[in-house]
């Protein structure tokens, strides 16, 4: 990936729990992502000094389908480009069509 760089997987052990974790790299230095989270160290440092409203992405459905339909724009975009290999394209693409569809199945509280 260009955007960041991310070393493998490690395990910590914080009370008694293993929490497995990424590093990844960004201007300001390196930092650990859990491994299971989608997003990467600029959401994590956005998180932690930006408390804003106090609310969950996901009590704003109208954003997350905009957020959704903006990611599958761009994926389809850069895949025409050449810029993003057609295989990562169908699953950013299918991931977004996925997260309209979940959210109209589901409760808008699953973010």
């Amino acid at each position: 990936m260009h955007w960041r760089n991310a070393t493998s997987s490690k395990s910590k052990i914080t009370e008694g729990w293993a929490h497995m974790s990424r590093t990844e790299h960004d201007l300001i230095g390196d930092r650990d992502v859990p491994d299971d989270a989608y997003w990467g160290v600029h959401t994590l440092r956005a998180v932690e000094n930006f408390p804003i409203s106090g609310h969950k992405i996901g009590a704003c459905a109208e954003l997350v389908d905009a957020l959704a339909a903006v990611k599958e724009a761009c994926a389809a975009a850069n895949r025409e480009l050449g810029l993003l290999a057609p295989e990562l394209a169908a699953a950013i693409i299918s991931a977004a069509q996925k997260s309209a569809t979940a959210r109209c199945t589901t409760s808008s509280s699953w973010i």
